[in-house]
């Protein structure tokens, strides 16, 4: 189970990173191939504030890869659980208010690898 953990945590972050890399730095190049109901015209007026939500998938991101550098089993689990809880959030906000396709991107396997830490912390 743990193994299984660690590597939706690893996934998880990735994407976050990759999110992180497409708003900072590819908004105008690649970001509007993945974010095709956005209107082309508008990727080069929001750049700003597409990086700026980059900033936040970093922070996401840099928790998730925090938490296997910390020693202490419950405050790595208790640091997990927040950021993965962050990341679900986000995920169920962005389903409601932009596409319904980032539930299952981004707020599902963070459920998911929540479910999976909270059976390991009390099995």
């Amino acid at each position: 189970m743990q193994i299984l953990l660690d590597f939706l945590v690893s996934v998880i972050a990735f994407f976050h990173v990759y999110i992180l890399w497409l708003e900072m730095f590819a908004w105008e190049s690649r970001a509007p191939k993945v974010f095709t109901n956005f209107p082309k015209p508008l990727f080069k007026d929001t750049k700003t504030l597409a990086a700026n939500q980059g900033l936040y998938n970093g922070f996401l991101a840099a928790g998730l890869v925090w938490s296997f550098f910390i020693d202490d089993a419950n405050w790595e689990m208790n640091v997990r659980l927040f950021f993965l809880a962050c990341v679900a959030v986000a995920g169920i906000y962005g389903a409601f208010t932009a596409s319904k396709k980032i539930f299952y991107v981004q707020a599902l396997p963070a459920i998911i690898a929540i479910i999976i830490a909270l059976i390991i912390r009390y099995r």
